[in-house]
């Protein structure tokens, strides 16, 4: 009898530990995101702001005739300023930024490598976009007749990738960021300078 109650105290306490271990990480893990969530609302991360600085263009054209297709060879500078002042940026590897006409992919994404960004900190990109015959839609073949007969092409830049808030030790999980820039290409010499038009659209989100 003895050792039935031995045994079944053993079994109680062991019990009663798991209890004390799940109620102690579920606290822990509260604990941790209500810290978290304090350091996010008191130091509010702004989001960095882009600039689309230069677009050199070597090699712009498109058939004539269906099937519609266009060959690019651009070279964009774009650059990224951090306005925060104790929120550090952590740009992760991988992120795509290519070139989009009328709503069309029309160069392949570059990758661009992930770099840190400290506070009021400057980021400059520099990265080379080329589309050899990427097929285009009848109607935007037409456009691009039309505005090439105008002498100025409307050209979107766009960057796909993720990023990191670093406050001292702690890092914060990834979070999207998309990047929105536009440019005008105005025809006449063999290189051909685009000029941005309006500040860049930037959102980050889960």
């Amino acid at each position: 009898m003895s050792e039935t109650n031995t045994a079944g105290n053993s079994s109680g306490s062991r019990h009663q530990l798991y209890i004390y271990l799940a109620w102690g990480t579920g606290i822990f893990v509260v604990l941790f995101a209500i810290v978290v969530l304090l350091v996010y609302l008191i130091l509010r991360p702004c989001r960095p702001s882009f600039i689309l600085q230069d677009m050199t263009v070597y090699n712009f054209n498109a058939s004539t005739a269906p099937p519609f297709a266009l060959t690019t060879k651009m070279q964009v500078t774009l650059s990224s300023t951090n306005p925060n002042s104790r929120v550090g940026i952590a740009y992760q590897s991988g992120m795509d930024i290519y070139a989009v006409y009328r709503d069309q992919q029309i160069t392949l994404a570059s990758l661009l490598p992930g770099t840190y960004q400290g506070h009021k900190e400057p980021v400059v990109w520099s990265p080379l976009l080329n589309g050899d015959s990427v097929p285009i839609s009848p109607l935007s073949g037409e456009a691009f007749a039309q505005d090439l007969n105008a002498g100025t092409v409307m050209i979107k830049i766009k960057l796909d990738g993720k990023v990191r808030w670093k406050v001292g030790t702690w890092i914060s999980g990834n979070y999207h960021l998309n990047v929105l820039c536009t440019g005008n290409i105005k025809f006449g010499d063999m290189i051909i300078k685009g000029m941005p038009t309006d500040p860049c659209i930037v959102e980050i989100g889960l």
